[in-house]
């Protein structure tokens, strides 16, 4: 690790069917970056674990080294390819907050990792950039019989402030259905009570956006008039980059509101021909036919690399 100053940097628990492929060998997503950071930056980049690392404070000044105990300094940038649901303040946060103090430029900052995993305080950060999202409820303390006795949009969403991958997502027609259930759903997290777009039922336009760019764009439709596209719920893509420039755009808005160089913008289709913002991912993933990403993230950190000197 001593010579490398960029990091294409790999937390455990990627999904196997785009990150890691049986058997622990790279899956598509991992396969381009690594081919692209090695295209673009040469011997300046590395492949590092984090389960490798072990961070100290000696002699009033961060460290960091190998598990075998050898020094290692820290990258001039870093790109983190994070598990949504496995991401801990106490693991993954912490390694991002601890190689930004020693210098290291992350393509994602740890604030807006942390922003983009709670789906409430992305609508916070969207809403307050005046971008466009579905109405919502949600709670901390109070029950959830509770928020639907201050009423909420019928019919509704819900979903899991931290829920990824499609899942924990359903519809209820009217709130006697969230009453009936309220009991049953799994209370370790809050949920969003948001509001129906119907246009938009059974798909959704995903755009990969790599600093301030818009890079590809496709459209995901669910499996079985479900309600949600999300690839790993047997959905299917269309690539379709240039196709909604407005939503492009609005993408490109989104991801610099929640502060991230490379994110995934999912919108959705209002019945105007506007287009929504229904949530910002921080680690997201894409198929081959979503051409130039890998290879625009590898830029990103050329760049980062050539204004450090």
């Amino acid at each position: 690790m001593s010579g490398a100053r960029a990091w294409l940097l790999l937390c455990p628990g990627l999904g196997r069917d785009a990150e890691e492929a049986a058997g622990g060998n790279p899956g598509p997503v991992t396969s381009s970056l690594m081919a692209s950071f090695d295209a673009e930056l040469g011997h300046h980049a590395m492949v590092v674990h984090s389960s490798r690392l072990v961070l100290g404070v000696e002699g009033g000044r961060l460290t960091l080294a190998d598990t075998s105990g050898r020094p290692v300094p820290a990258p001039a940038v870093a790109y983190a390819r994070l598990s949504t649901p496995r991401l801990s303040a106490d693991r993954e946060v912490t390694l991002l907050r601890h190689l930004a103090a020693m210098g290291t430029r992350l393509i994602n900052p740890a604030e807006a990792v942390l922003t983009a995993v709670n789906k409430f305080w992305q609508l916070q950060q969207l809403t307050a950039a005046g971008i466009p999202v579905p109405d919502t409820r949600t709670h901390t303390d109070a029950p959830l019989e509770h928020v639907l006795d201050v009423g909420v949009p019928q019919p509704c969403v819900v979903k899991a402030v931290r829920g990824h991958r499609g899942r924990r997502v359903f519809l209820a027609a009217e709130d006697k259905v969230l009453r009936a259930v309220a009991g049953s759903l799994d209370d370790r997290h809050p949920y969003l009570l948001q509001r129906y777009v119907a246009h938009s039922h059974g798909r959704d336009l995903r755009v990969i956006v790599v600093d301030r760019r818009a890079v590809a764009a496709a459209v995901r439709t669910a499996a079985d008039d479900r309600l949600v596209s999300n690839l790993a719920q047997g959905g299917s893509h269309t690539v379709c980059t240039g196709r909604y420039p407005d939503a492009e755009a609005l993408a490109v808005r989104a991801a610099d509101a929640i502060g991230l160089g490379v994110a995934g913008v999912d919108l959705l289709f209002e019945a105007d021909g506007s287009f929504t913002v229904c949530e910002v991912n921080c680690n997201p993933t894409w198929r081959p036919d979503m051409l130039g990403v890998a290879e625009a993230v590898a830029v990103a950190c050329r760049s980062r690399l050539e204004a450090a000197g």
